[in-house]
């Protein structure tokens, strides 16, 4: 623990307490924007709370290591305005209580959050505050829609993904970004706050993280350099280019999105203006994943247990397989199909696993193997820089057919055909499985179909240096389809 200093002339007066989340940003930050305006002295606090609610899911390992790298980019941020990040783990309502009694502070605001165990934790938070007389308010910032606002015309909430969309087009403009703070008043007294190396975010032995530097700038700045690039160079190509998992068609801003590095204001804004041009429809289709972003935290909102119970749920009696050898070796990406592994070895080496691929990763554990997609769900939470408690959710669901508007159950991707439509030329999976690289591309995505001695000239000795399919694909698809069937009787 550090103790920061003192300024004595701002003690005689209360502070305002802002506390950090998932909003790591000083831009479009309505919360850190409130606290400027009061013209009072401001406390920057980031809680790590993983003990107020049974509810709460503590980050998986690669979101801490962005977390850490996050908390460095916005304590030096903070710092350019005199502000210290106070570190603080715990339970929130018993750090902020402490905070108020050791600084007199009267005012706590905080931007809002949408998963089950956030608002939890806030509600209670504020119900406190009110009953002690401390001006408690939040804000907006995660989604452009409040999730409790949104009703379809019979009251309920959307379900389908369409009409919620065309609901929120044809709903008020999003606000405009507020700008970043050009001050903050400092107010330090005798606050303690944790070390964060001490939070131990950062995996060490082994460091499974080595890859994950190369690939990303976690950071609000990072955000903007990402944002900036998309909008520049790949709108265009984004329509039809966003399936090629071999090409950098995608804005990769899910991570900056999933820790508030950026918020969607500033996303939908930037994307409407003058300069930016829709080519190709390439824009419109961008700004739908983002519609799809909000459609996820709306179900969440109305199902708190998303990523734990089926929303469909005649699929509670459905046939999962336990076989732990198949799970293991979908993990490792050994499955013998190779769009599928190079998509698990990106993750495990990256982070990130492009979208495209994610979907025929999922539907391949989930109907190739028949196992539950809550594994899944589990393995993505821990190994994805941007797991998202609704997103990655409900992306599971949809893929298993338990979920919202989901594909049908009966729908099972080929894995060779993916592979070949997606990436005719193999560079993805040249890239994630090197072993391949000099396998022609008429065997690339099925080497097992591949001569010997064309696999022996590509130096692959098929079953040591890449497995054999771990299931034959048409014998796993009839499987699915019976125990699909056997669910529906």
């Amino acid at each position: 623990m550090t103790t920061i200093g003192k300024d004595e002339n701002d003690a005689k007066e209360n502070p305002v307490i802002v506390l950090f989340r998932h909003d790591l940003r000083l831009a479009d930050n309505r919360a850190l924007y409130a606290a400027a305006q009061t013209g009072k002295p401001v406390i920057t606090v980031f809680i790590r709370d993983e003990e107020t609610s049974k509810s709460v899911r503590p980050l998986g390992g690669a979101r801490q290591w962005w977390l850490h790298h996050s908390l460095v980019s916005l304590t030096r941020s903070l710092a350019k305005l005199d502000q210290k990040l106070i570190l603080r783990k715990g339970a929130t309502q018993a750090i902020v209580r402490n905070l108020l009694d050791d600084t007199k502070a009267d005012m706590v605001l905080w931007n809002r959050r949408y998963d089950p165990a956030g608002i939890e934790v806030d509600t209670a938070l504020k119900a406190e505050l009110l009953e002690r007389k401390i001006t408690a308010e939040s804000f907006d910032g995660h989604l452009l829609h409040e999730p409790y606002k949104l009703k379809t015309g019979a009251g309920g909430y959307y379900r389908v993904f369409t009409p919620f969309w065309r609901a929120c087009l044809n709903g008020p403009e999003p606000r405009n970004p507020v700008p970043e703070p050009k001050k903050l008043r400092n107010w330090s007294s005798d606050i303690t706050s944790d070390e964060l190396d001490d939070w131990a975010l950062l995996p060490t032995k082994p460091d499974w993280a080595k890859g994950f530097d190369e690939n990303w700038t976690p950071g609000e700045e990072g955000a903007r350099e990402k944002l900036s690039d998309f909008l520049d160079d790949r709108v265009p190509s984004y329509k039809n280019g966003r399936d090629i998992p071999g090409t950098e068609a995608t804005s990769r801003l899910s991570p900056h999105l999933a820790h508030g590095e950026i918020t969607p204001f500033q996303i939908w804004h930037a994307s409407k203006s003058p300069a930016i041009k829709d080519q190709n429809g390439g824009l419109d289709t961008f700004l739908k994943e983002v519609g799809w972003r909000e459609f996820s935290y709306h179900l969440l909102f109305n199902n708190p247990k998303l990523h734990t119970e089926n929303f469909n749920k005649s699929f509670d009696g459905f046939e999962w397989s336990r076989k732990v050898s198949h799970f293991d070796a979908w993990k490792q990406g050994n499955t013998g199909y190779p769009i599928v592994d190079a998509g698990m070895r990106q993750l495990w080496q990256t982070g990130w696993m492009h979208n495209r691929v994610r979907m025929i990763a999922a539907s391949f554990l989930i109907k190739h193997l028949l196992i539950d997609w809550r594994k899944g769900e589990e393995w993505f939470w821990d190994t994805l820089v941007d797991a998202d408690p609704a997103s990655n959710a409900a992306s599971w669901q949809w893929v298993a057919g338990s979920g919202a508007d989901a594909a049908p159950y009966f729908r099972v991707f080929n894995p060779i055909i993916q592979g070949e439509k997606f990436d005719p030329n193999g560079r993805y999976v040249r890239q994630f499985i090197p072993i391949l690289k000099d396998l022609p591309d008429k065997y690339l995505h099925k080497p097992w179909t591949a001569p010997a001695a064309t696999l022996k000239a590509a130096n692959i000795d098929l079953g040591k240096d890449y497995p054999e399919p771990i299931v034959e694909h048409g014998t796993a698809r009839n499987r699915a389809l019976e125990a699909y069937s056997r669910m529906r009787d």
